[in-house]
């Protein structure tokens, strides 16, 4: 295991004095968070705005209206009518941070929020499936059509789904199993691509998407959800998941968004999902089979996606935008390889530096994006950004260890 020592040895003292910085970080979005009730804006909820009906339910209209009201550096929302909205993802992250913290500091307050968190999730499952689900609360538009707000997500479902694992396995309370099979079985609904190298898991319940992250992140919660239930089925869907994008993966250790040639791109947080899902795959089901793609993905996400200061990139082939879900994913997954990488601690605090210094407000929340020539996007989105980064850096903070600071700055 790589402890503290080994890293600071590595490293010298730099780890050790980063804590401050990173505690006091952590603490700000929290209390952010928490003052805006969990609710906020998201990257996509430009069709929650009244001028929507001038749109006439225009494909097209509707998509320049999403985009216009996403890609403005300037936050529109409030002139266009878009109001902050509850967050599944958010409150999923959220409760997942706090979880993590009540781990790592034992302080009843990070338990008593995360089963308020968990508590609310559990309430707020999509109302159109028996089970356990989770969807936005707004419409998309994508070339493909609408989405409509309550029509569950398997990247939604199974990351919520993983928050009730961990509440089980640190409490031992049944209910957040049942509610974790529950999610599980609403993934096991989905339809599957099948091929000779695997079966991939839709994205989507109405229709069929093979995306690799969405097939990945189900694989996962599924072999994590096994080892608890003894559901061998479950196990079985999951390596044939794995096996499918596995079977896939680049010479290089990268991975195409999706194997449909409109997908091919590259880019940094949707590789984190896919190396975090492939960790706890291996991890829970025993399983080993897939080591050297797990190894040969890090060392290309390590090498590709970071600039010497800290700042991620965004896709493979450039950095621009700036997005704060490729700083915060990349702090998570950082933090969950320590035990496989010396790097990945060094590597996690220089992402979370350069974001802090660049991507926070003194009022606590992080900023959406940055863009070239200086402009920069600084809506605070509820899910992207402000719940996944503390979802992060609580990640990170527990990693290193510091049950004493963390008490001390609250």
């Amino acid at each position: 295991m790589a402890m503290v020592s080994e890293i600071q040895n590595a490293e010298g003292s730099a780890v050790a004095s980063s804590l401050p910085l990173l505690s006091d970080s952590l603490a700000k979005v929290q209390r952010w968070v928490e003052a805006a009730q969990y609710k906020g804006y998201e990257p996509f909820d430009g069709l929650s705005s009244p001028l929507r009906r001038l749109t006439f339910e225009n494909l097209l209209a509707l998509r320049l209206l999403q985009q216009l009201i996403r890609q403005s550096p300037i936050n529109l929302r409030p002139l266009f009518g878009v109001k902050p909205l509850d967050s599944t993802k958010g409150q999923g992250m959220m409760a997942w941070g706090y979880l993590l913290l009540f781990k790592g500091t034992a302080k009843p307050e990070y338990k008593e929020k995360a089963i308020a968190c968990l508590d609310w999730l559990d309430k707020h499952k999509s109302p159109k499936f028996d089970k356990h689900s989770w969807a936005n609360y707004f419409d998309f538009a994508s070339r493909g059509g609408i989405y409509h707000k309550n029509e569950s997500i398997i990247v939604w479902t199974s990351m919520i789904g993983q928050a009730f694992l961990e509440a089980f396995e640190q409490f031992g309370d049944e209910k957040y199993l049942r509610i974790a099979q529950s999610a599980c079985d609403w993934i096991m609904s989905l339809s599957r691509e099948k091929t000779p190298t695997g079966n991939c898991i839709s994205y989507f319940a109405h229709e069929h998407e093979s995306i690799h992250n969405a097939n990945m992140l189900g694989a996962a919660v599924l072999a994590r959800a096994a080892k608890h239930s003894g559901n061998a089925e479950y196990l079985d869907v999951a390596r044939s998941g794995m096996l499918y994008s596995c079977s896939r993966q680049r010479e290089d250790g990268s991975w195409w968004y999706a194997e449909d040639p409109k997908y091919q791109w590259i880019d940094n947080f949707h590789t984190g999902y896919n190396l975090d899902c492939l960790k706890c795959y291996i991890d829970f089901s025993g399983d080993s089979e897939f080591r050297p793609h797990l190894r040969r993905g890090f060392e290309y996400f390590k090498r590709t996606f970071f600039e010497p200061s800290g700042r991620p990139r965004y896709y493979h082939t450039r950095a621009y935008p700036i997005d704060i879900q490729c700083a915060s994913q990349a702090i998570d997954t950082f933090a969950y390889f320590a035990e496989e990488d010396l790097e990945s601690i060094p590597l996690g605090i220089k992402v979370a530096k350069w974001t802090i210094a660049h991507m926070q407000h003194p009022a606590g929340y992080f900023y959406y994006r940055k863009y070239p020539l200086g402009v920069t996007a600084r809506t605070p989105m509820l899910h992207w950004g402000q719940a996944t980064m503390f979802k992060g850096l609580a990640h990170l903070v527990t990693r290193l260890g510091q049950t004493e600071y963390l008490a001390a700055s609250k």
